[in-house]
């Protein structure tokens, strides 16, 4: 089974919890953004990612803002469920921008990304790489896939949510990017049965096809509650 879960931030004690444990050989885990285990380098990290890489199930996430952008575009790229990935170790994959898989028969686009919130971070450069957000050869590259799918896809997982979500669940510090507006792009041009992002540190659902997840590990295929 496919399962999805929201931002892990290098945290091994989620991957050790009761849940994640009864995942079974041949399972998938994706993790929607802020994966952090790919972030100094070190021998302690790579020694996290061989255990990570090892386990009985697939770990696969796409990227969010804590993670090393630098880093991980020095893993190689291999081809991957119909589309190409980032192998960071062993079974542990990097899902890429605009790219559509196929995994246990269902097609599912992925499109990592995001904005650091605390501006200060930014301008220091502490947590903030250029490519956090998208470029438009990026987009350009997920509306050709998309195009290719007939604009059909079973599942969509990002680390943002669409301007419209957005504007929804952060109504108060409402603030939108091109990432925001390209995926109300996306969603309001392709159909799909549910859409799993990150990002908001919440298990919330958005009728009638948001997930927002956190530590909620939850069945791909799960109906909407």
């Amino acid at each position: 089974m496919i399962y999805v879960t929201g931002d892990t931030h290098g945290d091994i004690g989620r991957f050790k919890s009761k849940e994640i444990k009864k995942l079974k050989k041949n399972d998938v885990l994706i993790v929607c953004g802020d994966f952090g285990f790919v972030w100094d380098g070190s021998k302690k990290e790579q020694k996290i990612l061989r255990w990570l890489g090892k386990r009985k199930y697939q770990v696969l996430f796409c990227e969010g803002t804590h993670d090393n952008l630098d880093l991980l575009a020095q893993r190689p790229v291999v081809d991957f469920c119909g589309g190409k990935a980032r192998q960071v170790d062993g079974k542990c994959m990097q899902l890429l921008r605009g790219e559509i898989y196929t995994i246990e028969s269902d097609t599912i686009f992925v499109f990592g990304g995001g904005e650091t919130a605390d501006v200060d971070d930014r301008t220091q450069g502490i947590t903030w790489w250029a490519q956090e957000l998208p470029s438009q050869e990026e987009m350009a590259y997920a509306r050709g896939n998309l195009n290719k799918q007939g604009n059909v896809v079973d599942y969509i997982i990002t680390h943002e949510a669409s301007a419209t979500i957005c504007g929804f669940l952060d109504m108060e510090s409402f603030h939108t990017n091109h990432l925001n507006a390209f995926l109300d792009e996306v969603a309001g041009s392709v159909r799909y049965k549910q859409w799993f992002f990150g990002r908001y540190h919440q298990d919330k659902v958005i009728p009638p096809l948001y997930r927002a997840l956190y530590q909620q590990i939850v069945p791909l295929k799960a109906n909407l509650k």
